[in-house]
């Protein structure tokens, strides 16, 4: 998901302030807030549909946890809301309901469309990962991809194929085409 930065923002807002109250829909980035841009109805429907299978996946395995779109986290370096998270039983004892998770979530989804630059996604993998994170989804709507990052590897499956967790929700698979549907 691409990021710009916000206009007309006049007083100093710290990485601190966003942890205590995150505004809607904005990010906490190199020390600016920024606002999350490229929102359409694509993108709701495929937050939606990612959503939904990682959500009815707990359900039917009883695992447990709780799945977010745009929840607010904090990486090493910036306050981040991923398009899709799971947050475990384990990290939801740990850490409640706190205005903003204090770390990433361990399984991440962002939505990546052709505008966005190839460089600053791949380095939001790398701050995900570097922060607490296990796993992140990388959702291609136009080329019709789903790149599935850990820190040892990279996986990459495309339409007409099966895209499967790695290590987070363990048994998790989608058909791309139905995620992208």
């Amino acid at each position: 998901m691409l990021v710009s930065i916000a206009p007309q923002i006049s007083e100093i807002f710290s990485l601190e302030d966003w942890m205590l109250n995150p505004p809607d829909g904005m990010e906490w980035v190199d020390g600016q807030l920024v606002e999350k841009q490229g929102m359409t109805l694509k993108h709701g429907r495929i937050q939606g549909n990612l959503y939904f299978h990682w959500r009815n996946y707990l359900n039917s395995t009883r695992q447990g946890g709780v799945v977010y779109t745009e929840a607010p986290c904090r990486t090493n370096k910036q306050g981040r809301r991923p398009d899709v998270a799971y947050l475990t039983p384990e990290l939801l004892a740990e850490f409640g309901e706190a205005a903003v998770l204090p770390q990433s979530f361990l399984l991440i989804a962002e939505i990546v469309y052709s505008t966005d630059l190839a460089e600053e996604v791949f380095a939001k993998a790398n701050e995900y990962l570097q922060s607490g994170g296990q796993e992140v989804w990388f959702v291609l709507p136009d080329s019709g991809w789903i790149v599935v990052i850990t820190d040892r590897q990279r996986l990459l499956f495309t339409r007409g194929e099966t895209s499967n967790t790695v290590f987070v929700l363990p048994g998790f698979s989608v058909a791309v085409d139905e995620l992208l549907a």
